[in-house]
C-alpha cells in the first residue's frame, strides 16, 4: 500500500498535539488496571441489544468529561474532533 503525502508528513511530525499529550499524561498518572479491576464486575456484559462501549474507552471518556466539565453532547463532540 502506497502512503500519501499527508501520511508521510504526519509520520515525520515531531510535535505532538494537545490530545496526544493529554492521553499520554492520563496513561502515566492514573492506575488504569486498578480502576478496571474494580469496575469490571459491575459493567454491562455483551448480550441482547446493542453491545456496550469497551470499559477502558468508557472510563477514559468519563474522566475527560469530569476533568473538563463537559456535558454528554459536549463530550461526544470532543470525541469526534
Amino acid at each position: 500500500m502506497q502512503l500519501s503525502f499527508a501520511d508521510l508528513e504526519y509520520e515525520n511530525r515531531k510535535k505532538k498535539t494537545r490530545k496526544q499529550r493529554l492521553l499520554e499524561e492520563m496513561e502515566a498518572v492514573l492506575p488504569w488496571a486498578d480502576f478496571l479491576a474494580i469496575i469490571e464486575p459491575y459493567y454491562p456484559k455483551r448480550g441482547n441489544g446493542r453491545p456496550p462501549i469497551p470499559l477502558p474507552v468508557m472510563l477514559r471518556i468519563y474522566f475527560m468529561q469530569q476533568w473538563f466539565g463537559l456535558s454528554d453532547p459536549a463530550a461526544e463532540e470532543f470525541l469526534m474532533d
